[in-house]
């Protein structure tokens, strides 16, 4: 009895277990590329929107820290000066 190769497309029931698991493979292969590719594009989205917020709060932060400022300079240029 001569040995059919395992990739002939004679084999018959042979060769079906290796084409599922091929294409099982490729599959995954695929989900796996496609879930990192998701990662690094949420990552760069969270990065981006981190700085956002951060841009927004100094944006809104800075003109209150002047405003503070301003204020204790005016309270300091009104304060009555005692003599002694």
């Amino acid at each position: 009895m001569a040995l059919i190769p395992p990739f002939c497309p004679l084999a018959g029931f042979r060769a079906l277990p290796i084409a599922g698991l091929r294409a099982t493979v490729l599959l995954l292969l695929t989900l796996l590329i496609k879930a990192k590719i998701r990662i690094q594009a949420f990552s760069a989205l969270g990065i981006a929107l981190l700085l956002l917020q951060t841009l927004i709060a100094l944006a809104v932060l800075a003109p209150l820290a002047l405003a503070a400022i301003a204020a204790a300079a005016y309270g300091l240029n009104q304060r009555p000066k005692t003599t002694t």
